[in-house]
């Protein structure tokens, strides 16, 4: 796509308000479970994305002091502002978890109500949530009354294929204090698998008058600027799309594709499995960057079994040698 200047000052918003929280920008990266911890928002803050979300965090484990529960809410100046995104079905713990990151210094609470995954969603968390609006009410109202900071929903396009719930529940977070919803356009019952439906983020925003965040098969520009187009969304989400390619959230606000040689690969490589060690010690961080380095070099020639030798690799110098190796002299 070539650059087209009307479509970045028609869409593109510097600086972007949710409540009182300033964003950069309107591009952000989705909150991943595995894949959005440091290191990883630090690098796509890094490439322009306007704000970034945690990992997906219990509720529970935060009321029984879980450690590994409070450490994924950890960040640092580079990432602001870095929403924290809490998962849970009863208010009261909710409210409670929202508390204790509010005071660690979270600017925003995001609340998941899209998870689809069983051990989330079985438990009447996650988008379990969109089948009790009711209950999904209560807790937008328990945490956004317990706390000074925005509250928002992630949501998608409903539960069961057919039952097609966004907008209503979108009005009732609405109704009890959230301030802002993103909007992935599948059911539950899809995961990632079909295409994303743009025309229920069209319906929540007419439903509406807070922002409305887009989500879903943005990979590139075009899909971008086509989804603000189509939906008249405030802002969109990266999720998939900033695997292996940080650079997008530059290339939206940009309005262009960037390509990348092998050298502009090794130098990203070698900044995020920095900031991973740097977080998490050689041991646990190369075994954490494994899946990042397949996304990097998805789609080259020759990189599955380039690949194969990256998932042996146990430490640093291995790992950026072996990928020295592929990308500067293939």
């Amino acid at each position: 796509m070539e650059k087209n200047d009307n479509l970045i000052e028609k869409y593109i918003k510097k600086p972007f308000y949710i409540g009182n929280v300033k964003a950069d920008n309107n591009i952000f990266l989705a909150p991943m479970a595995g894949v959005c911890d440091r290191a990883f928002r630090t690098v796509c803050k890094m490439h322009g994305a306007g704000m970034v979300y945690s990992e997906m965090i219990s509720a529970k484990g935060v009321h029984y002091k879980s450690e590994n529960s409070i450490l994924l809410a950890e960040t640092d100046e580079r990432e602001y502002p870095c929403a924290v995104q809490l998962f849970g079905s009863e208010p009261e713990i909710m409210a409670e978890a929202a508390v204790v990151f509010e005071k660690m210094g979270a600017p925003m609470i995001d609340i998941n109500m899209g998870c689809p995954v069983p051990k989330v969603a079985g438990n009447g968390e996650g988008s379990a949530l969109m089948k009790n609006r009711k209950l999904a009410g209560e807790i937008v109202k328990a945490v956004s009354s317990a706390v000074k900071i925005p509250v928002t929903v992630k949501m998608r396009r409903g539960f069961s294929i057919g039952d097609e719930s966004a907008a209503e529940l979108a009005q009732t977070v609405c109704e009890n204090g959230a301030k802002a919803v993103a909007v992935h356009g599948r059911y539950r019952e899809e995961y990632y698998s079909g295409t994303c439906n743009r025309d229920i983020i069209r319906r929540v925003k007419e439903a509406v008058g807070i922002p409305v965040i887009a989500s879903g098969d943005i990979c590139n520009v075009k899909d971008a600027f086509n989804v603000f187009n189509e939906t008249g969304c405030d802002a969109v989400m990266i999720g998939r799309g900033a695997l292996g390619n940080p650079w997008i959230f530059g290339d939206i606000l940009n309005g262009c594709d960037s390509v990348h040689s092998g050298e502009d690969i090794l130098k990203e490589v070698e900044l995020h499995s920095k900031l991973v060690i740097g977080f998490k010690g050689e041991e646990v961080g190369v075994r954490e960057l494994r899946k990042h380095m397949a996304w990097y070099l998805k789609g080259l020639p020759g990189s599955a079994a380039v690949r194969d030798r990256l998932f042996k690799a146990v430490k640093y110098d291995e790992l950026i040698n072996v990928l020295s190796d592929y990308l500067l002299k293939k």
